[in-house]
């Protein structure tokens, strides 16, 4: 995850075949219910900034806000629940009960194509020599999506900031955390 962006822009067939990847990666039921919603350029990338960050977080994340602020391309990830509500009622998916409403789902697959759909993006852009961040957006997404005319009932998965490097290092702090070794997360024929 890089956090400080230049500004150059992205060139337009690269990102096209970066997005083109995403809509290839998997799709629970052939449903197809993710969406990307492409920001290019300062005045549109500012969209997203304006309406999902305030000056406390600007001022909590000082030093990383603005090279976050100079990436040249945000990727907005939305996805359908609605659509695979219906996807799963019809006729070849309704034994599977999950076409009753989001609450029959326990895992929702709307999530996980919206996901692999976002790792399909990271991976082309690190395959381009670009880097990228993904920010969840935790205020604002009803504004936003209003100001981009999302149509109701698709939801703000994540926000893909993708561009060039501008040299400077933004380490997270997260690295530093202590977490559990591959032999502790990875289980052979049993637990």
């Amino acid at each position: 995850m890089m956090r400080s962006f230049s500004t150059d822009p992205v060139d337009p067939a690269l990102l096209d075949r970066i997005l083109q990847s995403a809509l290839r990666s998997p799709t629970a039921g052939n449903t197809r219910g993710t969406a990307w919603v492409v920001l290019e350029g300062p005045e549109q990338t500012a969209a997203y900034f304006d309406t999902t960050t305030d000056e406390q977080w600007r001022d909590h994340y000082q030093g990383w806000s603005d090279g976050l602020a100079r990436a040249p391309v945000v990727l907005l990830a939305y996805t359908s629940p609605d659509a695979y509500v219906a996807r799963y009622a019809e006729a070849d998916k309704a034994s599977a009960g999950l076409g009753a409403g989001e609450d029959a789902w326990s895992v929702p697959y709307w999530i996980g194509d919206a996901a692999f759909g976002v790792m399909a993006v990271l991976l082309g852009t690190v395959d381009a020599g670009l880097g990228a961040c993904i920010l969840g957006t935790f205020r604002g997404e009803a504004e936003l999506a209003g100001r981009l005319g999302v149509p109701t009932g698709w939801r703000l998965f994540c926000a893909v900031l993708l561009g060039h490097p501008d040299g400077r290092d933004h380490r997270s702090a997260s690295l530093d955390r202590a977490g559990p070794t591959p032999t502790e997360r990875i289980h052979r024929a049993t637990w």
